[in-house]
């Protein structure tokens, strides 16, 4: 990554932080929720950029437009609402859990064909 996209992210992510600071009080609230799970639970294209975080703020700015409150928009499970934005995302979990299950199955393999011998 060299300094041009680094500056270019800062300034895409200074941008996206004034549309969420434009937005009503519990948008911004429901929104830095959001936020905080996706962090833990850590779809891995968060790394990649802020699409999915510019595609929350697109959607939260549309249920402003159309006068609606944030749990209209979210509904009131916040945290389903975010399962259901990561669905088809790959999170560092699955990353974790598909090693652990290779580790798992390396060893099994090996102790059976030591047991064969």
């Amino acid at each position: 990554m060299g300094i041009k996209d680094i500056i270019k992210g800062k300034k895409e992510w200074k941008a996206h932080v004034a549309r969420i600071k434009a937005l009503p009080k519990d948008y911004q609230i429901v929104y830095k929720e959001i936020q905080k799970y996706l962090f833990k639970v850590g779809p891995v294209e968060l790394s990649d950029g802020i699409d999915l975080l510019s595609g929350i703020a697109d959607f939260f700015e549309e249920g402003v437009a159309s006068g609606k409150g944030v749990l209209e928009v979210t509904g009131n499970d916040v945290a389903a609402f975010c399962d259901e934005l990561i669905k088809d995302s790959k999170t560092y979990a699955d990353i974790y859990q598909e090693s652990s299950h290779k580790k798992v199955d390396k060893a099994i393999k090996k102790a059976s064909d030591k047991a064969k011998k």
